[in-house]
C-alpha cells in the first residue's frame, strides 16, 4: 500500500466491556490500514469482533484504547465519509423503494427537486429500475438488499462498509448479488474509493476481496493477512482459487500440536477458553461422516459444501473434534485419529465412556467439575455459575457457554441438571478428582 492513499487506520485498538465489577476484552490490540482502491474482507469466526471493528471505523463506537484515524486525522465522532450496509435490510416498510433511497439523499442535504431523479439513477445502477413505486414487502430478499446498497451509495461514501450483507439471503440470491456488486465496483459505477466487508464465509472472502484480514477470537485479534491477486471475475473451480481457500482454512483451523503442548495451553488458559458451540450429536455425526469418507484426510474447505452448511460451523465442528482428540488438523486438511475412528465405530455406551474420558480435558468442563466438587452437596445454582463466568464473558455468551458445558457433561454422565430448580449437580461418576 506504499503507493496508495491510506483512507482509514486502526492504531492498536482494544475494546473492553464492563458489567458492574466485571470486565471482558472483545478486541485486543488490533492494527489495520485500508487504502484507496482496496476491497478488503474482514474474515473470522462468530464472536471475534469483526462487527465491532466496523462500528469503530464508521464512528458508531469508540475503542477503549487506541485510535481510529481517517485521512490522517483522529476520528472523534460519526465518520461522515463512511456508511454501512447491514445483513438485515433495514428498510422502512411504509415507504416505497424510491422513497427509501430518498431518505438518505434528504439526510445528505440534497434539495427535494433533485432527490427523485438521483434515487431513480441509483436504483437503475443496482438493477431495480421499474420497481421505484414498489414497497419492500413486494420484493425478494436479494432485491431488498439492493435497495440497501442504493441507499448506502446515495450518500456517496468514500468508504463502503458491509456487515455480512449476503448472509440473510438464499444461496442463489446471494451469489447473484455478489457478482452484481463486483461488477459495479470493478467498473467504477459506485461512488466509493474502498470497500470493507465483514464475513465469516471463506469462499466469499476469496471471491471478492483483494486482501483478506483473518481474525481469531478470545479475544478478537488479527492473526494473518492474505493477499488475493487473482483477476476478477474469479472462478471458484480454478486451482489457484482453491489453493487460497485452503490457505485461509488452514489459518483459521490451525494445526494440531503435540498433545503435551495442547494440554499446557489448556491449563494456562483455564476456563476462559470458550467452548465451540456445537452439540454432542453434531460432533458424533461429524466424526461419523469423516469415518465414512474412507480416506486418510479430508479437505476442510470442501466440507462446508458436502455438509450443506457454512464455513463457520465447519470450523466449530473441527475445533470440537480436535479438542476431544478425535481428529488432527494440518495445512487445511483434517483426518481422524485412531481414537476418532474408534469413537465412530463404537456402541452407544462405549461412545459415552470415550467422551467422558476426553471431555474432562476441555477447560470449561474441567472448571465446572472442580466447582461442583468443592460445593456443598456437590451442587450449584445455574445463575451462580453463570455469574462466575460473567467475569470473563459477556452475559449472553456466559449463559451459552454454561448451557453448552452442561449438555456435554450430561451426555458424559458427569453432570446432572434440574431445570425446575435451576440446580447443576455432580454425578457420582465424577465425584473422584
Amino acid at each position: 500500500m506504499a503507493d496508495r492513499t491510506i483512507l482509514v487506520k486502526l492504531d492498536r485498538v482494544t475494546q473492553t466491556y464492563r458489567t458492574g465489577p466485571r470486565e471482558f476484552t472483545a478486541i485486543n490490540d488490533v492494527s489495520l490500514a485500508l487504502a484507496e482502491g482496496e476491497f478488503v474482507a474482514l474474515l473470522g469466526p462468530s464472536g471475534c469482533g469483526k462487527s465491532t471493528l466496523l462500528r469503530m471505523i464508521t464512528g458508531l463506537q469508540r475503542p477503549t484504547l487506541g485510535r481510529v484515524i481517517y485521512r490522517g486525522q483522529p476520528l472523534t465522532g460519526v465518520n461522515p465519509h463512511a456508511t454501512i450496509v447491514f445483513q438485515s435490510f433495514a428498510l422502512f416498510p411504509w415507504l416505497t423503494v424510491e422513497k427509501n433511497v430518498e431518505v438518505a439523499l434528504k439526510a445528505r442535504g440534497i434539495p427535494p427537486g433533485l432527490r427523485a431523479s438521483r434515487a431513480v439513477d441509483l436504483l437503475d445502477r443496482v438493477g431495480l429500475d421499474g420497481f421505484e413505486s414498489a414497497y419492500p414487502r413486494e420484493l425478494s430478499g436479494g432485491m431488498r438488499q439492493k435497495v440497501g446498497f442504493a441507499r448506502a451509495m446515495a450518500v456517496e461514501p468514500e468508504l463502503l462498509c458491509m456487515d455480512e450483507p449476503f448472509s440473510a439471503l438464499d444461496v442463489l440470491s446471494a451469489e447473484a448479488l455478489r457478482n452484481e456488486l463486483l461488477e459495479l465496483w470493478t467498473a467504477g459505477k459506485i461512488p466509493t474509493k474502498a470497500i470493507l466487508m465483514v464475513t465469516h464465509n471463506i469462499e466469499e472472502a476469496v471471491l471478492m476481496g483483494d486482501r483478506i484480514v483473518v481474525m481469531g477470537k478470545d479475544p478478537g485479534r488479527v492473526i494473518a493477512e492474505v493477499n488475493v491477486s487473482l483477476p476478477q471475475p474469479r472462478s471458484k473451480k480454478s486451482a489457484e482459487f482453491q489453493t487460497i481457500v485452503d490457505e485461509v482454512y488452514g489459518l483459521l483451523a490451525g494445526q494440531t500440536k503435540p498433545e503435551a503442548d495442547e494440554q499446557a495451553a489448556v491449563n494456562a488458559g483455564g476456563h476462559t477458553r470458550a467452548m465451540p458451540k456445537v452439540t454432542v450429536d453434531e460432533i458424533a455425526g461429524f466424526v461419523e461422516y469423516l469415518a465414512g469418507l474412507g480416506t486418510q484426510k479430508a479437505d476442510i474447505f470442501r466440507l462446508a459444501d458436502e455438509l450443506h452448511t457454512d464455513s463457520d460451523r465447519v470450523l466449530r465442528l473441527t475445533e470440537a473434534a480436535e479438542r476431544l482428540g478425535f481428529c488432527v488438523l494440518a495445512h487445511g486438511d483434517i483426518s481422524l485419529t485412531p481414537l476418532g475412528e474408534t469413537f465412530a465405530e463404537a456402541s452407544i455406551q462405549a461412545r459415552k465412556e470415550i467422551f467422558a474420558t476426553r471431555v474432562r480435558r476441555v477447560p470449561m468442563i474441567g472448571w465446572l467439575l472442580s466447582m461442583l466438587r468443592a460445593a456443598d452437596r456437590h451442587e450449584l445454582e445455574f445463575d451462580v455459575v453463570q455469574s462466575a463466568l460473567g467475569l470473563d464473558f459477556p452475559p449472553q455468551e456466559a449463559e451459552q457457554q454454561l448451557s453448552n458445558a452442561i449438555d456435554w457433561g450430561r451426555y458424559a454422565e458427569l453432570i446432572a441438571y434440574d431445570d425446575n430448580t435451576g440446580m447443576i449437580l455432580l454425578e457420582d461418576s465424577a465425584q473422584k478428582v
